[in-house]
């Protein structure tokens, strides 16, 4: 079966300066695959090239077989890819509610859009009528998650999702995602800590200067993580 997302032999600079040096990875429908490594190694740039922000020098981004490179992020977003970046990037002056009717753009009705949304965070319903920006953090990003589930995405990018969160709500949204991996939804989850991508998911590289330094299971990747500093929990 053709993998929803695929990089072969992926290569991105920034000007002269080369970032990432041939990185392959696949990723189908119904995944979750997790990428991992230290600040500096790569992570970044490689959602760029993923979410269309950066046109690789080398090598080919595929989107359901289809080779993307260039493509707009428009265009990517019509092929069903949805983007969650690190800060969630709610509007925190706009409420809830009006943060997830902004969804509608998609042809889906804000009923459409809320019923989704609540239904995965019930917590949302009752503060509907909140303003954004007076929301915890990490009800700030279940609502940047929720606004993705809204869309229907096929492919769901998560950059650094448990960033500065408690651990329980950390918890509540990787069940979610866990939730849409279930639906059918490819997952690439990009994180600097491994241990709650590592229970969520099928796969997982671990990225080193710009370059896949491991690739496997999750327990495979939980033993090289042991000999390395990359923000594992799990002592050395």
């Amino acid at each position: 079966m053709t993998p929803l997302l695929e990089l072969r032999d992926v290569h991105a600079a920034y000007d002269a300066i080369e970032v990432l040096h041939g990185i392959d990875l696949a990723v189908d429908r119904g995944e979750v695959l997790a990428v991992l490594g230290p600040n500096g190694a790569g992570k970044t740039t490689l959602l760029r090239v993923v979410s269309g922000e950066l046109v690789p020098t080398r090598g080919d981004l595929l989107v359901g077989g289809r080779r993307l490179n260039g493509a707009a992020m428009s265009d990517l977003a019509r092929a069903g890819l949805c983007t969650i970046p690190e800060g969630r990037g709610v509007f925190p002056n706009l409420t809830v509610q009006e943060n997830l009717w902004m969804m509608t753009h998609r042809g889906l009705s804000r009923r459409d859009v809320e019923e989704a949304a609540f239904g995965y965070f019930p917590r949302l319903q009752e503060r509907q009528s909140q303003l954004a920006g007076t929301l915890s953090g990490g009800e700030q990003q279940m609502l940047a998650v929720a606004r993705a589930v809204s869309t229907r995405p096929a492919l769901l990018l998560l950059d650094e999702l448990s960033m500065g969160l408690a651990p329980i709500i950390v918890g509540e949204l990787f069940a979610a995602v866990g939730r849409l991996a279930a639906e059918g939804v490819a997952i690439l989850v990009v994180e600097q800590f491994a241990d709650a991508a590592l229970a969520l998911a099928d796969h997982a590289v671990v990225i080193a200067q710009g370059r896949i330094a491991a690739s496997g299971t999750p327990t495979e990747i939980k033993e090289a993580l042991r000999s390395t500093y990359l923000g594992a929990d799990t002592p050395a």
